[in-house]
Order: structure tokens, then sequence, then C-alpha cells
């Protein structure tokens, strides 16, 4: 896996937010190098939008863990 799950549930919210756009930014230059036929494996797209799932995953859950913590 390449972003480690254990490693993204220690950041905090700031650290995760820079690590999805950098990874937002990375899908979108990969996209450029598809559409111009300069990338030679193309599942590297899928591979990283799946990191970016996990990190807007873990955001989620810490938002409502903090949204739960407020409410006690």
């Amino acid at each position: 896996m390449a972003v480690e799950l254990k490693k993204l549930r220690e950041m905090d919210v700031s650290q995760l937010a820079k690590e999805e756009m950098d990874l937002r930014e990375e899908v979108w230059k990969l996209r450029l190098q598809i559409t111009t036929g300069q990338l030679q494996d193309p599942s590297k797209v899928r591979r990283k939008r799946r990191d970016l799932a996990r990190v807007m995953t873990i955001k989620r859950e810490q938002a409502l863990a903090n949204q739960k913590g407020d409410r006690r």
C-alpha cells in the first residue's frame, strides 16, 4: 500500500489536508500525462486516487470523532 494507514491516522487535520492537496495535484498531473501519451503506467492514477480516498476517509473519521467528543 502506497500510503500507510497507521501513518495517516497519526497525522493531524492540517497534515491530512496538505496530503490531500498533494494527492489531488498528483492525480491531475498523471491525468495530463495520460492525455499527452507520456504516462507508461496508467494504473498509477488508480493507485493515487485510492490513496486520496484513504486520506479523505481518515479526515472524515477524525471529524466525526471530534464532533462526537464535542457533544458529550
